[in-house]
């Protein structure tokens, strides 16, 4: 910026230039000197455009900058978007980033089973290993099928994109609205059951479970405004630990079964507070499906990674196929292992839900040494960051909804850790609802799940039959067989689940699902009306000319503001009107003698206002004179002064914020703000 004497009103380069001619040693020789004293904010590409730096990110000034680096401290520096490559998961983090959920509810699903067989008696509970089977079946069939999806899709296999390309927009929005409900209830179950493992160690904490459990999820919700590599790095630690915390637990138990050198079990207390444990309810096929539809519960998140294809390292489909292979591979050993020690010892689910299952076979097989509190503190991470999985994938759900119109653009959004800032944010704080209106409890959470991810698998693998019957590409018949039985299969147990959890919870997401479609129908709607409404087929023409405005400054006082909101307001017409609104008769009649000396030749215009209103009668004034010439824009002047620090906000009406935010929603009204920005005192 040129700012050379004399100049009267300096050269502004738009190019943040400055550029000086010098004449060289030689007769007639001169030359050129670019010089761009703003390269510190700006870099310049090799095309001539400018590219901001991490500093007109980075610096702030006054009690922004302690925020500025208190949020630096929280998630890290910003990251530039050329690195994004960079931020992709390696196959080790990736499993901890989109398996947790997955490999995790081996803690608490066998759990799940037992509470729904034990109403039928202690003998119910021999069913729990034929169901843990069966379940690890299933397993198998939607693994394989997701395998197939993956090398479909390989920039992004999720059930939403998969169900609209082949089975169109409405079934992919079932999906997507399935996917986002059971992502939300992923969080607060996994952390529910986080804090159950807390509280089996230390019971006097079960009382504080809600905050326990909100305290986790602001945790993770940092981690992951970190970015995905970071989190990566923050949870794989504790996922490894829980595999091999439970891997040796398994493996010790079975040697001390075989050995005979396994304790005797004793029931939690609050069985032995029963007159005996007898069933209440005969064992049908009734309990069976309630009991099998509460250990599929398990099978969440088996779909994360092919939702997360885009954050695998190159090549993506091949690295996310692998990762699908070894989460499926190690849940079920840890499923079944731990199934066949509960159900073999007789293992009975606390009531009071004080102990899980797994912390009584822990206590059993390594007593109530370090090992018990690895395994607990192991499982207690893991089911924490099991959550992470849906902050994984909740977010980028969300980011393809919001490309396609049907959620709020600010989905889209990539903050400055390249993590999809805005639905990380909702996310925590829905899964925070259901906490605290739930009770951060396992048991009552659980019929609300996963009837919304079967429903999203059904529709995914319904999809890939139809995908391969239509492209008919190389191996199509076997794609279609396998990814049939997939949609059969899943289409069985969403089925199961409306059946046996409908009047336990289930009907709430039954009701929920067709009401989020309809609100991003919705959404999908204003969107494309508004585009209609605003698209247009040139910018400018020369023979368009813009209605000259009536320029409005509302006048309360005689003051430096005021002034500069007049001056400015002449600059752009020199008919500008001052209004002053009152309730103050003297007030206004000593600024009308002052007026005329003060405000040179601007004329003033006094509205009295008896019922002491300045904003209505200030609308009514702007709505007399436009009724005048309605083809002309009114022009209103603010005036605002701007205080040495925050705080002094507080002592003021603020009465220019309540003045703009009335007049943002009148039509066919310009606001402009003068801010005066106070000096400190001399």
């Amino acid at each position: 910026m040129d700012h050379s004497a004399g100049a009267g009103v300096s050269e502004v380069n738009p190019l943040l230039e400055r550029r000086e001619r010098h004449r060289g040693r030689r007769v007639g020789d001169a030359y050129v000197r670019v010089l761009r004293p703003f390269s510190g904010e700006f870099a310049r590409t090799p095309s001539g455009d400018l590219v901001a730096t991490e500093r007109t990110v980075l610096e702030r000034r006054g009690w922004h900058a302690t925020l500025r680096a208190v949020r630096t401290a929280l998630i890290g520096s910003p990251i530039s978007t050329e690195h994004e490559q960079h931020e992709r998961l390696t196959k080790l983090k990736a499993l901890a980033v989109f398996s947790s959920d997955n490999i995790s509810s081996s803690a608490y699903a066998t759990e799940e089973m037992m509470r729904i067989l034990v109403v039928a008696g202690l003998g119910a509970i021999s069913f729990t290993m034929p169901l843990t089977l069966v379940i690890a079946g299933v397993l198998a069939v939607v693994a394989t099928s997701y395998w197939q999806t993956i090398r479909a899709y390989p920039h992004g296999a999720s059930s939403y994109i998969v169900a609209s390309q082949n089975l169109g927009s409405l079934a992919g929005l079932v999906a997507g609205a399935s996917l986002l409900i059971d992502y939300t209830l992923t969080v607060a179950v996994s952390v529910s059951a986080a804090v159950a493992a807390v509280t089996s160690i230390v019971p006097e904490l079960f009382d504080a479970r809600v905050v326990i459990g909100l305290a986790v999820i602001v945790v993770l919700m940092v981690g992951n405004l970190r970015g995905i590599r970071e989190s990566g790095t923050l949870f794989m630690a504790p996922t490894y630990l829980y595999i091999g915390a439970i891997l040796a637990m398994v493996g010790v138990g079975l040697l001390r079964q075989v050995t005979g050198t396994l304790p005797a079990y004793e029931p939690p207390a609050a069985w032995l507070q029963q007159s005996g444990v007898q069933g209440t309810t005969a064992l049908g096929v009734f309990l069976l499906l309630r009991a099998f539809s509460s250990g599929a519960a398990a099978l969440t998140g088996v779909e994360a990674i092919s939702d997360g294809v885009p954050a695998f390292k190159n090549p993506e489909w091949r690295n996310a196929r692998i990762t699908l292979v070894w989460a499926a591979a190690i849940f079920g050993t840890l499923f079944i292992g731990i199934s066949y020690l509960a159900s073999s010892i007789g293992i009975l689910p606390d009531p009071d839900e004080q102990q899980t299952v797994l912390s009584q076979i822990a206590r059993l097989v390594f007593g109530d040494g370090p090992l018990f509190a690895i395994v607990q503190v192991a499982t207690l991470l893991v089911l924490a960051l099991a959550a992470n999985t849906a902050f994984a994938d909740f977010p980028r759900l969300s980011s393809f909804l919001a490309r396609d119109g049907f959620m709020p653009r600010q989905f889209t959004f990539r903050g400055e850790r390249l993590a999809f800032t805005t639905g990380i944010v909702v996310l925590s704080a829905l899964a925070s609802l259901l906490l605290v209106v739930f009770s951060a409890s396992v048991t009552a959470l659980i019929p609300l799940y996963t009837l919304g991810v079967f429903l999203a698998f059904t529709l995914s693998q319904t999809g890939m039959v139809a995908r391969w019957r239509r492209l008919r590409e190389t191996g199509w018949r076997r794609g279609m067989v396998i990814n049939g039985l997939g949609a059969v299969t899943t289409g069985v147990i969403a089925l199961i689940v409306v059946e046996s959890k409908f009047l336990g919870g289930a009907w709430m997401v039954v009701i929920a699902i067709p009401l989020l479609v309809l609100l991003m129908l919705g959404i999908r709607r204003h969107y494309r009306s508004l585009e209609q409404a605003l698209a247009v087929d040139h910018l400018t023409r020369e023979d368009e000319r813009a209605a000259e405005p009536i320029v409005v400054v509302p006048v309360a006082r005689l003051d430096e503001p005021a002034r500069q909101a007049l001056v400015f307001a002449r600059s752009i017409s020199p008919d500008a009107l001052a209004v002053h609104v009152t309730n103050d008769v003297e007030q206004s009649a000593l600024l009308r003698r002052r007026w005329l000396q003060w405000a040179g030749g601007t004329e003033l215009v006094v509205v009295e206002s008896p019922y002491r209103g300045l904003v209505g009668p200030l609308l009514a004034y702007l709505d007399a004179l436009q009724r005048q010439d309605p083809r002309r824009p009114v022009l209103v002047v603010l005036s605002e002064f701007v205080p040495r620090h925050w705080w002094e906000n507080l002592l003021h009406n603020q009465t220019s914020l309540r003045l703009k935010l009335r007049l943002f929603t009148r039509r066919n009204t310009i606001v402009a703000d003068v801010p005066y920005h106070v000096r400190a005192a001399a």
